[in-house]
């Protein structure tokens, strides 16, 4: 029963902050879901340092949960079912160049800005972190989820000026319909 009221707990929580965003921010959903973890994890840390014994419940209802089996066995999968229903190998296919190259510039790139930022901060913590490792955890979080970036994109309105700059002209000659 306690799994329940935990997830209970966390679909309120989306909800909350999706009413929010549709009333007030109007942000890409994406983003907004990353900044909702954010700002839990940022108030469940504050707690954790006012309530001690608040931490301790916390860990004890999340020993509960198996996260790998959770994140790898339930989650990815339904992610990665709905992120493929809506994939055409043709559009790939016809821009796989560009996408290798953006994304491995793009992987690159984030991971040496979040190893960089993630070195200073925790060192602005007093937490002593070899920068290798940041470097590693960059690389971890780096590669992101297609979908969610494609989403990010087209409800920013930036694929039509991508389209316009030529970065893939390919692409929107063949399939101008994906704006």
């Amino acid at each position: 029963m306690q799994i329940f009221i935990f997830f209970s707990i966390l679909i309120t929580l989306a909800a909350f902050f999706a009413s929010i965003n549709v009333r007030l921010l109007k942000m890409s959903s994406g983003i907004l879901f990353i900044l909702m973890g954010t700002i839990i994890a940022f108030i469940l840390i504050i707690a954790g340092h006012l309530f001690p014994r608040f931490t301790q419940l916390i860990k004890q209802q999340l020993s509960v949960i198996d996260f790998s089996e959770f994140l790898l066995g339930i989650l990815l999968s339904f992610l990665l079912f709905a992120g493929s229903l809506r994939l055409n190998l043709a559009h790939i296919k016809a821009s796989a160049k560009s996408i290798t190259v953006f994304a491995t510039i793009g992987v690159l790139i984030s991971t040496f800005i979040i190893g960089t930022i993630s070195f200073y901060i925790l060192h602005l913590f007093s937490i002593d972190v070899p920068y290798i490792n940041c470097l590693l955890f960059g690389s971890l979080i780096s590669p992101t989820d297609p979908v969610a970036v494609l989403s990010i994109l087209k409800e920013s309105k930036i694929l039509a000026k991508v389209e316009i700059s030529g970065l893939f002209p390919v692409y929107f000659r063949k399939y101008p319909s994906q704006l």
